[in-house]
């Protein structure tokens, strides 16, 4: 199987185990997710099978979406419900102070993540070090938040929101953030990721969807081909008598172009995608060929 799975991960469950449990389900070895999801966390986990995994370094992941609750009253050292109190409060603000405090929170802003992150430190995660009662500085990073919707009240002091970010964006640390500048201690009590990238919740599959697709014989019939998630790159078709050129991978003559240097490509033959070739003095070079299974 060559393509794209977009998984409905459930919480409570790793990226990796997703992994595992898809490499089974697909009897494919070589699967991998284009941008991990933290375990406590649900939500769309795209993942590349077969030959997909070639095609990372292409993927456009930047753009994500969440829906989160924050709970006001207390804080955690995990930043999220599975963590150990550290701080409490009555002081809960209205609907409008979280508004207000949430508008600070867009932009270009600098977070500190939890230990209890999915950020890999020599190799290997923070939540797996932190449940080893390891203790490791997490630096601060820059990153960016498009949009913060305050939607609603929940009860037990929550208040739903739909947020619009960046890749690295965590939203326990703008949970816990809310909490800081309303003055009262925040977490985050649930976690959905409605998008990342191109891939949403319209194309995700349950893992109880993809084992009953997989015992049917019928799970190649959903995956995404290898080129859905590079509409960001501009198309190439390549003429007929550069087609052996092509398949041998040579660098195809194409003289000028109105492209910049390095600029990608997506490369068809016969309207079959043949991978991605970078522009480059003249010449379109490739980049990763994937030849059809013909060849």
């Amino acid at each position: 199987m060559n393509g794209f799975l977009n998984v409905l991960k459930p919480p409570g469950m790793t990226s990796a185990a997703v992994v595992s449990f898809v490499k089974r389900m697909a009897n494919e070895k070589h699967v991998g997710h284009a941008g991990t999801l933290d375990p406590e966390a649900a939500g769309v986990l795209p993942l590349m099978l077969g030959r997909a995994t070639r095609l990372f370094d292409c993927l456009v992941d930047k753009e994500k979406s969440y829906v989160a609750e924050c709970a006001f009253g207390f804080a955690t050292d995990t930043q999220d419900a599975q963590g150990q109190v550290i701080a409490s409060g009555t002081n809960y603000p209205s609907l409008e102070a979280v508004r207000r405090a949430a508008e600070s929170l867009t932009g270009d802003i600098v977070q500190r993540p939890s230990m209890y992150s999915a950020i890999k430190v020599d190799g290997k995660p923070l939540y797996a070090r932190a449940r080893n009662g390891e203790s490791v500085k997490v630096p601060e990073r820059t990153v960016h938040v498009e949009r913060i919707e305050i939607q609603e009240e929940r009860p037990g002091h929550g208040v739903l929101m739909h947020i619009d970010c960046g890749r690295g964006t965590y939203i326990r640390s703008i949970c816990d953030d809310l909490g800081k500048l309303t003055g009262c201690p925040a977490h985050m009590r649930f976690l959905l990721r409605s998008r990342s990238g191109v891939f949403d919740l319209s194309t995700s599959m349950t893992l109880e969807e993809i084992q009953r697709y997989a015992e049917a014989g019928e799970l190649s019939q959903h995956i995404l081909p290898l080129d859905y998630p590079l509409g960001h790159l501009q198309a190439w078709h390549i003429p007929e008598w550069m087609e052996k050129p092509a398949l041998n991978g040579a660098h195809l003559r194409t003289g000028h172009m109105d492209l910049d240097e390095g600029t990608k490509l997506r490369m068809y033959l016969k309207d079959t995608f043949l991978g991605i070739a970078a522009y480059t003095d003249g010449e379109l070079v490739w980049k990763t060929l994937i030849l059809p299974d013909a060849h």
